[in-house]
């Protein structure tokens, strides 16, 4: 890039017409002279701006320990703001760390931007280590999780050995990231489980109320005659097949007065969730519901069941917030009773 050309674009500043000479030279590594304008250097960076004013006789700077293309790249942008993907791809490193020396955040927000997506095996320990001394978070984020991604092939590059021989405080500060991104993804893993966990519960109140007020393929409500022939499965059948199963079993089984039965036990923990959530216990057709909540209200729950409660009821108003519209809208009546449930549950446990 020719120096004068800089001159030529800035005539375009002041008009066709007028010419706005250079009053000031920017100086490179090898010599180059690069001639600028001293007003528009400065309200590109209030870095070169405190510069100027130091030097009112003296109308020279000088950018050092840089390839002389990359300044003009640099100086060029301070006019235009812009920058070819090509002269990024050539100069992106040298341009990020003038854009932090010099404080021009939008160069340096393009460079991280493009410096990340030429992240490779055999640059990745450069970039990053420059990230960390240009303050790039982005960057330094970026770098961060494609060593942890690639890391085997990385610790075999020259750069990683390097850093290992003259830089290993740097070294341990990766290895703590990469041992804080596994006990991250540990914690994310367990948190899902336990939300899937939530959700089962809460489908699994919503097929109890299902079987006890409609009845499903083999378990129909209690106080009534029920005739499963025509009954076909229902949209949570796999669930509820599994109820119907457990139900039925609960009702034969001998060990279940004495408490020695896992499968019983199962159950009355689901009626007791059942109760803990209800609302309209007066007209529920769900076995136990009013005894278990008059049980409630003279003794009251210990802080681990009203946690585990919380979370269920927050489970299903999440999952009937998810369904599509037209689903939502059909069940639009039972929404409304979980929200109003949710609010009133809410309430019970600030007192």
């Amino acid at each position: 890039m020719l120096p004068n050309s800089f001159a030529s674009y800035a005539d375009g500043l002041h008009g066709e017409n007028e010419i706005a000479e250079a009053d000031v030279h920017v100086i490179t590594s090898g010599g180059l002279r690069i001639p600028a304008h001293s007003n528009v250097l400065a309200a590109a960076s209030t870095v070169l701006d405190s510069i100027l004013e130091g030097r009112s006789s003296e109308r020279t700077i000088r950018i050092l320990g840089v390839p002389c293309d990359a300044v003009s790249v640099f100086i060029r942008f301070l006019y235009s703001f812009k920058c070819t993907e090509e002269q990024m791809e050539r100069h992106g490193i040298h341009l990020l760390a003038l854009s932090h020396v010099y404080l021009v955040p939008c160069l340096k927000h393009r460079c991280t931007k493009a410096l990340a997506e030429q992240l490779i095996t055999e640059n990745v320990v450069d970039m990053l280590q420059l990230a960390r001394l240009c303050d790039a978070p982005h960057l330094y984020l970026k770098c961060m999780k494609f060593l942890r991604s690639n890391f085997r092939k990385v610790e075999e590059t020259e750069g990683w050995k390097f850093l290992q021989r003259h830089d290993p405080l740097f070294e341990l500060e990766i290895f703590q990231f990469m041992d804080e991104a596994e006990l991250r993804k540990k914690r994310r893993r367990r948190h899902m489980r336990e939300q899937n966990l939530y959700l089962q519960l809460s489908e699994g109140m919503d097929c109890l109320e299902h079987i006890c007020t409609e009845g499903c393929t083999s378990v129909g409500p209690y106080d009534k005659e029920y005739s499963c022939q025509k009954k076909l499965p229902c949209s949570k059948f796999d669930t509820c097949r599994g109820l119907q199963l457990l139900i039925r079993h609960f009702s034969t089984c001998k060990k279940r007065a004495k408490g020695s039965c896992s499968q019983c036990k199962r159950m009355w923990q689901l009626l007791r969730l059942h109760a803990s959530i209800c609302d309209q216990p007066d007209d529920c057709r769900v076995p136990l519901c009013r005894e278990f909540k008059q049980k409630v209200e003279k003794r009251g729950d210990d802080e681990l069941w009203r946690s585990l409660v919380r979370k269920v009821v927050s489970a299903r108003a999440i999952s009937s917030l998810s369904l599509p519209k037209r689903k939502r809208e059909e069940e639009e009546p039972r929404s409304n009773l979980r929200h109003n449930l949710v609010r009133r549950f809410r309430l019970k446990t600030q007192f």
